[in-house]
């Protein structure tokens, strides 16, 4: 019985690592694309029955048309997020598109927290100091999270984790979500708000929203403005949450007192990329990394043994799934038999 070709775009070494060894690998024919998924590299993956892309891959109507000429019947997600995916298109051409909802939010929700605790105490300042035997203090005084407060947009599996281990550190939290769980803030000490009252309250404001309509560029100049002076801001869900320019004048002005980035608004062909030979030429990147009380990490918030483990197994007992005719995993499926299920 011949295997199920897979055509899986923009890979690294662990992502090839762990798909391999997923439980049902085996009666996969994986093909391994370092290259994203557009319109024109669509044509490469003729001959597949499914396609597995990430978050930089662009499956817009070109792009699936072209897979689905190819003979492709399943758009493969390998993250939670599905911005890229024009579903719409895909719903009309009969394809299955699926993702993994939930491959490990404490891998993000951790990482958010190691993001806050090394800008607020001025890890990554003072390692590279000390590696060059300068041992003084100066510029590095930070301030106790206990006792402050932090606003969370947000509150999905990470979001609600982020909140209780930041609750944890004796914070008080407050919470915006359009869907609040009383019940679960009651037993976490745990307090939900209105955006307003959040921005001007919160000594530190942490986003966990997926990219929507309604959420693209949720923090600009208005925004900024809103929140206290000093304030830190998190973001470890998507780049597009951000208008970069509006962030760049309030880190100028002073207003803004601390930026923890695990994604970009431009991320695309930066982020996941070796560029260390290369002139950056993203101004506003660039414009970024210059700035002492900001900390970028190149979108590696899941990435962690158990998120690539749960990543691997999902994605591919969907392809598995699929090609059998039975529906995807629970909470899954974005697009099944012609119909939008997400």
């Amino acid at each position: 019985m011949s295997k199920l070709r897979f055509d899986v775009f923009d890979t690294k070494v662990y992502d090839r690592e762990y798909l391999v060894r997923a439980p049902h690998a085996h009666g996969v024919d994986f093909r391994f694309h370092e290259y994203r998924l557009d319109e024109l590299t669509a044509h490469s993956a003729a001959g597949a029955q499914a396609v597995c892309l990430f978050v930089n891959d662009r499956a817009d109507a070109a792009a699936l048309e072209a897979l689905s000429a190819g003979g492709v019947r399943h758009v493969a997600l390998r993250c939670a997020g599905y911005n890229n995916v024009q579903l719409s298109a895909a719903a009309a051409l009969g394809l299955t598109v699926t993702r993994v909802p939930a491959y490990s939010p404490h891998a993000v929700a951790e990482h958010t927290v190691a993001l806050l605790l090394a800008l607020n105490r001025h890890i990554h300042r003072a390692y590279n100091r000390v590696r060059e035997l300068n041992f003084s203090l100066g510029g590095l005084v930070g301030f106790d999270l206990h006792g402050k407060t932090a606003g969370l947009i947000g509150a999905g599996k990470t979001g609600r984790l982020v909140a209780q281990i930041l609750r944890g550190f004796g914070m008080r939290v407050l919470v915006h979500d359009p869907f609040p769980d009383e019940d679960w803030a009651a037993a976490h000490g745990l307090t939900y708000t209105d955006l307003a009252t959040l921005f001007s309250e919160s000594d530190v404001v942490s986003l966990h929203v997926p990219l929507t309509p309604e959420t693209d560029g949720l923090i600009h100049a208005g925004s900024l403005a809103a929140m206290k002076p000093g304030v830190f801001l998190l973001n470890v869900s998507r780049g597009r949450l951000i208008r970069t320019k509006d962030l760049i004048r309030a880190l100028k002005s002073g207003h803004v007192g601390g930026v923890g980035l695990d994604v970009y608004e431009e991320e695309e062909g930066v982020f996941f990329e070796d560029l260390s030979g290369e002139v950056l030429q993203d101004d506003e990147l660039a414009r970024l990394l210059t700035f002492p009380n900001v900390l970028i990490t190149a979108h590696q918030a899941f990435l962690t043994r158990e998120a690539l483990t749960e990543i691997a197994r999902v994605t591919v007992e969907n392809v598995e799934r699929v090609a059998r005719g039975e529906p995807p995993l629970a909470d899954s499926g974005l697009v099944w038999r012609g119909e939008l299920t997400g």
